[in-house]
């Protein structure tokens, strides 16, 4: 039996252990494991923002209910010698950071879109709002190491909210996704302070290096840098972990960057500028001038 072979065969021997019974081979159960984790991101949401609560529930309900669904699903990832006290007692002293961040991120929705007619319409109308939540707390977790979980409350907020922000990926305050729909942010992705994406926005990895068994290198950078009070429009792909837009950019629509961008640069397709229909990723680039926007 070669290598893929036997890959598939443990796939499959996964998968009908837990058809039969709920549990991985190590005796793990995941029974109610997805509704759980899906429970703890909005009862985590809630208890920092009330008015994202689905029904009438106080902060101190919030933060019980949230304590309990975080320790079940502990219990069910965590490897032996990892406690689910030090983990939930870091998550929850991260608390109030991740809450100043988020407020950070409601300023920059509601002063970069003349359509935000308040907080409370961004907390309970944007998508934007709950996929950077779900990822902002996912990345405590992350951070501390938890396995399976932080990917599920992202994967939670993606499938609700079409917007895909890995865990591991490290993003500055007063950040903002506009409508949303299509983002993409890879793993190893770091954004500064003040970005603002626009739908379907790629930062992702721009090839896999291949190991001796032919599978992808894990564990290496990937993904691209984006600087500060940069601003990515709609539609733009931007791959590969030595890819640094600078501080200050402007990446026009429909672009597609695989190099690095210095700061303070416009960058759009010369379809956009001269109205020539020609591949997109010849690029035309200028000096940043707001006249241009």
């Amino acid at each position: 039996m070669n290598m893929q072979e036997s890959m598939i065969e443990r796939v499959a021997q996964a998968a009908r252990v837990l058809a039969e019974n709920g549990q991985t081979e190590n005796g793990q159960s995941f029974r109610g494991f997805r509704q759980n984790a899906e429970q703890l991101t909005d009862r985590l949401i809630a208890a920092m923002f009330p008015p994202y609560a689905a029904a009438s529930l106080s902060r101190e309900s919030a933060l019980l209910e949230a304590s309990e669904l975080l320790t079940a699903c502990l219990e069910r990832v965590l490897p032996q010698g990892q406690t689910p006290e030090l983990v939930a007692r870091a998550l929850f002293t991260a608390l109030p950071e991740v809450q100043r961040q988020l407020a950070t991120d409601l300023v920059a929705a509601y002063e970069g879109d003349p359509a935000a007619g308040s907080v409370e319409e961004i907390i309970l109308c944007y998508p934007a709002f709950p996929a950077i939540a779900a990822y902002r707390l996912a990345h405590v977790l992350y951070l501390e190491k938890v396995p399976l979980l932080p990917r599920m409350m992202t994967e939670y907020a993606h499938r609700t909210t079409g917007i895909d922000i890995h865990p591991g990926a490290a993003i500055g305050d007063s950040f903002f996704i506009d409508h949303g729909t299509g983002v993409v942010i890879g793993e190893t992705t770091t954004i500064g302070e003040h970005v603002k994406l626009y739908q379907h926005v790629t930062l992702g990895a721009k090839s896999f290096e291949l190991g001796p068994d032919g599978n992808p290198v894990k564990g290496i950078k990937r993904h691209p840098d984006i600087g500060d009070r940069v601003v990515i429009y709609a539609g733009a792909t931007i791959l590969g972990g030595r890819t640094r837009i600078g501080n200050d950019c402007v990446i026009g629509g429909n672009v597609w960057l695989t190099h690095s961008v210095e700061a303070g640069k416009m960058v759009l397709t010369r379809a956009a500028v001269t109205d020539e229909h020609l591949t997109r990723d010849i690029m035309e680039e200028s000096p940043l001038d707001s006249a241009q926007l």
